[in-house]
């Protein structure tokens, strides 16, 4: 009962705030579909361990085209 509670005084005060600010709700995490989602976090977690071990293009024989 309390999870419902907090999640219509969330709603009421994004609601509140865009009624007297005059400001559009703004999503922070964009509008994305979980399949991409997914997959923008197996490319950030990638990329940490890039960065994390040193790699370079070379060493990971990516190829540009």
């Amino acid at each position: 009962m309390s999870a419902v509670s907090a999640t219509a005084r969330k709603l009421a005060v994004i609601i509140w705030n865009m009624v007297v600010n005059n400001t559009p709700y703004i999503n922070p995490e964009g509008y994305l579909y979980l399949d991409q989602k997914r997959k923008l976090a197996v490319q950030k977690r990638i990329q940490n361990q890039i960065t994390k071990f040193g790699l370079t293009a070379e060493e990971l024989s990516f190829v540009s085209h």
